[in-house]
């Protein structure tokens, strides 16, 4: 084939008039897609069409080639319905020709980004040929970057220093690399006269992919101490893409002398004794300077710009300086002070110091005293419960709930956590008291029950259950509590079961019953219930026979007098309330007539 395109070019002139007398008897008209956008490692696929005067001519040959300095080399072709790759060229064995003429490449690779040339060959109608370009996209990595090899960057330097590397690695077509400080585009300069500039460098990979590093150079200013760099890779992609990606940000080590210092006290609440105390002396410049630490002329031991006081005490309390010397500032004053405050309580005292043994009843009295920083309390609790706010508590009944553990507590309002405190114990002798018990219950008779019985008293009473079973004793704060475990007998649930508490002082005893545990209550509800109806029955039955009584020994006493008539015309008298100087009774109810009947007879019995 390069022998036939070296003919060629051999006898141009008799080329050109063969092609002239093609396109006065006919031709060949070949299209393609301009350009061709494929990522790396992809399939790349360009189409070629053609179209041939007179349409009754058919091609002969159709030949892809690519262009190579400058030369051509075909990489395949088809004829006679049979298509092949050519050999030893860069795309053997990755290139196919469709019976469409389509040319397909497979794992397209950097190197494959060429011109291509798909050629249609029709016999009589001459030849036709068009160019397509096939680029080659892949997105680089991530890019890394790291700071200066040297230790520091020193500002207000005669040259520029290294600031900083930014690498960025296969990468196709080949990106660019835009620096930023502050969140700004640093304008990408290569004048190495500038303060500022960029020298880049391009590696181009193996696999075809290229590599890129941009060393950053400038003479930062005081200002540049906090600055934040970073660089980010443009790149492009298929489609007209441009796409960009962002390194992780970088502050440099800068050098600068000291103008000021500031000696700061890092606890932030009120300093109170037994804590610890970080006092922090710094200057603006970098790196720090040496200090030295004093109170009062006495010199401490600090830690680099930090002056440590662990477990502080009042004694502490005072003036603190701070001294620093730059020697690259050696004119600027450098100092500092504190004035360190600490807040204080005394222990608390207790009179009495020691454990109160008094007798059920009795009373007895504590003083609580302290001494404060700054105005202080004092509060006598029990438990939660505040008893006393002036120093003095005083129990002038003292019982069994009263016996335990009092705390007498000095604290300082203006400084939380500044507290102390004291704690004193109160035992009460006497008789054994037993709490009322609570009901035993049962599902059936014949079931397991545990009773519990709980007794005030000191010394501790001794427990008897009668009848017995199995015991155990537990001492709750100031009261003891003893359980025993029996069976649920008829007899047991019918009289209960006996506790009994005794002491030297004396003894005491209860009864704890024991019910089914539906009937307990029901049984309960329904006896109230039984005792209330009762009850009532009793009190009308007692008001009804008064009344008959007194209603009997009336009619009976008039009777007697003759006061009572009984004749028709007595009763006509009587309802008209004729009578003179005489009782009259009248009935006006259904009842009242009944009780009329009834009187009216009597009189008529006792005749």
């Amino acid at each position: 084939m390069d022998a036939g395109i070296t003919f060629g070019r051999a006898f141009l002139p008799c080329t050109l008039l063969l092609l002239a007398l093609q396109v006065c008897s006919g031709g060949v008209i070949v299209k393609v897609t301009p350009s061709i956008e494929v990522i790396k490692g992809e399939t790349a696929i360009l189409p070629c069409t053609h179209t041939i005067t007179p349409s009754s001519s058919s091609p002969n040959m159709v030949e892809w080639f690519i262009e190579e300095q400058e030369t051509r080399k075909r990489v395949a072709f088809r004829q006679g319905g049979q298509s092949k790759s050519d050999d030893d060229t860069p795309l053997s064995n990755r290139v196919t020709i469709g019976e469409d003429f389509t040319l397909t490449i497979t794992s397209v690779k950097p190197a494959d980004e060429l011109k291509f040339f798909c050629q249609v060959t029709a016999g009589p109608a001459g030849v036709g040929e068009a160019t397509t370009e096939l680029k080659v996209f892949f997105a680089p990595e991530k890019p890394e970057l790291t700071r200066s090899s040297s230790q520091a960057v020193f500002v207000d330097q005669s040259s520029s220093s290294e600031i900083g590397k930014c690498v960025t690695r296969n990468g196709h077509p080949q990106p660019r690399i835009i620096w930023f400080k502050k969140d700004e585009p640093l304008p990408e300069v290569k004048d190495r006269d500038q303060k500022t500039y960029m020298v880049p460098s391009v590696v181009k990979e193996a696999s075809g992919l290229v590599s890129i590093t941009s060393t950053l150079y400038s003479n930062p200013t005081k200002a540049d101490k906090d600055a934040v760099f970073y660089c980010v890779v443009e790149y492009k992609m298929p489609g007209g893409q441009v796409k960009q990606m962002k390194s992780d940000p970088m502050t440099i080590n800068l050098n600068y002398p000291s103008e000021s210092a500031t000696f700061t006290l890092s606890n932030t609440a009120p300093v109170k004794e037994g804590d610890t105390v970080t006092m922090i002396c710094e200057t603006d410049g970098n790196p720090q300077p040496d200090f030295e630490f004093s109170k009062e002329g006495k010199s401490l031991q600090g830690e680099g710009g930090k002056l440590i006081i662990k477990s502080v005490k009042r004694t502490d309390a005072g003036k603190y300086h701070c001294t620093a010397t730059d020697f690259d500032n050696i004119e600027a004053d450098l100092s500092g002070e504190i004035t360190l405050t600490v807040s204080y309580i005394d222990p608390v005292s207790v009179i009495p110091a020691e454990p109160q043994v008094v007798m059920l009843g009795d009373k007895v009295e504590w003083q609580c005293k302290t001494k404060g920083s700054a105005p202080h309390t004092v509060q006598w609790k029990k438990g939660s419960e505040v008893l006393s706010q002036d120093g003095t508590l005083s129990i002038q009944e003292v019982s069994y709930e009263k016996a335990g553990q009092y705390m007498c507590v000095g604290a300082v309002p203006s400084v939380p956590g500044l507290e102390s405190h004291a704690t004193v114990n109160l035992t009460v002798k006497g008789k054994p008291v037993i709490l009322p018990p609570t009901i035993g219950e049962v599902s059936k008779e014949g079931d397991m029950v545990t009773l519990m019985c709980a007794s005030y008293g000191f010394p501790a009473p001794q427990f008897t259950w009668k009848p017995a079973g199995k015991e155990s004793v537990t001492v709750e704060e100031n009261k003891v509590v003893s359980s025993v475990t029996l069976q649920a007998t008829p007899e047991l649930m019918k009289a209960g079961v006996s506790c009994e508490v005794a002491n030297e002082f004396g003894k005491d005893q209860k009864m704890v019953s024991v019910a089914l545990k539906r009937a307990a209550k029901n049984n309960a509800d329904r006896a109230d219930m039984q005792q209330g109806g009762s009850s009532s029955v009793v009190i009308a039955v007692v008001v009804c026979v008064l009344l008959l009584l007194l209603l009997v020994a009336l009619f009976y006493f008039l009777n007697k007098k003759d006061k009572l008539p009984c004749g028709k015309k007595g009763k006509k008298d009587v309802a008209n309330g004729e009578v003179n100087n005489e009782i009259v009774v009248e009935m006006k109810t259904e009842k009242a007539n009944e009780d009329s009947g009834l009187l009216k007879k009597r009189p008529s019995t006792e005749q």
